[in-house]
């Protein structure tokens, strides 16, 4: 999941030392389980100016799923998803992978069994062009390999599939550069607040002290939600009522070099690619945090919907076009039957893919794994 470069110290105290106490409101909001309850109860809390969000008291989730470890700049520490992952995953994609996994219990090899994994992979949102890919080289291997029963095509596409996926696998680099700044982006709705929140319980679990910056300062109660998560997760939230997301950013870089943070993480308001004042704003703030610190953002994460199918591939290109992503995180794939866009962003832009999301429990984000993938969308 994340690729260490230098050791995290195992904190002695808490990110704030002498918190506040949280009112009621937030409070509640702290305890909200999904995206959807948190953003109700957060809406509740009342805002102040310039403020820098205290943590609140401990609230304990399940078994964390990054274990810290001693790693070095010679040999980064990788740190590998929980046990039981590949069962989440599996029923994750049981609506993208339906269309393919009952193709194969027939007794023989024939041109309909490829049409109807074309219509598949196209029905699942691969596109066009991997769809081209991966049908040419499944037959390239079924003439190779002289293969004689459409079980044997499975396991033959479940290897082309993999070898298409793995240039996406790729951990989240922490602690080239102290802290590590990493910009969020992406459309209304495709969970980032969310994702914001487990990424940070999930660094936190490896010892990293997190802070984070409420840069989307236009949705209503934006910041009021990930000051909800500052709270469950027990990490200080800059943010200001109405200010400009640029010197929000800016002001948490500061704060992070001077708090001496491993990881700053900036979120920002949600638009469409389309939008160019909008998508002119972020090529701002992603400016201003370089003048914060020489190099940042380290990382450039877009947030994709998995729902959106072939409009996510969309989005890809505008935002890759604007800042030069890094990285994604895919979500709501338990949701969709469009899960094989994955295969559409390795053939038409290779960004790598970080995390993929297949529920709302926070160890349902977890590091993309292509075999893992490419098993469970086609068994």
């Amino acid at each position: 999941m994340f690729r260490f470069f230098k050791r995290k110290p195992a904190p002695t105290e808490a990110a704030n030392p002498t918190p506040a106490a949280p009112d009621a409101a937030v409070d509640a909001a702290a305890r909200a389980v999904s995206e959807s309850e948190v953003e109700a109860a957060a809406s509740s809390v009342a805002g102040g100016e310039a403020a820098t969000v205290p943590a609140a008291g401990h609230v304990r989730d399940p078994q964390p799923a990054v274990v810290p470890g001693a790693a070095s700049d010679e040999q980064p520490r990788v740190e590998q998803p929980p046990a039981g992952w590949f069962g989440r995953l599996r029923q994750g994609l049981r609506k993208t992978g339906a269309g393919l996994s009952g193709l194969f219990g027939g007794a023989r090899i024939d041109e309909a069994l490829f049409e109807e994994l074309e219509t598949a992979l196209i029905l699942a949102d691969a596109g066009v062009p991997a769809t081209t890919h991966l049908l040419e080289e499944l037959r390239r291997r079924v003439r190779a390999t002289r293969a004689e029963t459409p079980q044997q095509v499975r396991d033959l596409l479940r290897e082309v599939l993999t070898e298409l996926l793995v240039p996406l696998q790729k951990p989240l680099d922490i602690g080239r550069a102290s802290p590590t700044v990493i910009m969020m982006v992406g459309v209304n709705g495709a969970g980032k607040t969310t994702s914001i929140g487990k990424l940070t319980r999930h660094l936190q679990a490896a010892d990293c002290k997190v802070l984070l910056a409420a840069g989307d300062t236009f949705r209503a109660a934006a910041r009021e939600q990930l000051a909800a998560w500052g709270q469950r997760n027990e990490v200080q939230v800059i943010a200001q009522q109405g200010g400009d997301p640029a010197a929000v950013a800016f002001d948490s870089v500061q704060a992070g070099r001077a708090r001496d943070m491993d990881v700053v993480i900036v979120d920002t308001a949600g638009r469409l690619p389309t939008q160019a004042h909008l998508m002119e704003e972020l090529r701002k703030v992603k400016r201003v945090i370089g003048k914060a610190m020489d190099g940042a953002p380290h990382e450039a994460i877009l947030v994709i919907d998995a729902t959106n199918g072939q409009n996510a591939l969309a989005q890809l290109r505008a935002f890759d076009d604007a800042l030069g992503l890094s990285g994604i995180i895919l979500t709501k794939l338990d949701g969709s039957a469009k899960g094989g866009v994955i295969a559409a962003i390795a053939r038409e832009r290779p960004v790598p893919i970080y995390f993929i999301g297949v529920g709302e429990s926070l160890e349902d984000l977890q590091s993309f794994d292509a075999r893992a993938f490419a098993q469970a969308l086609v068994d």
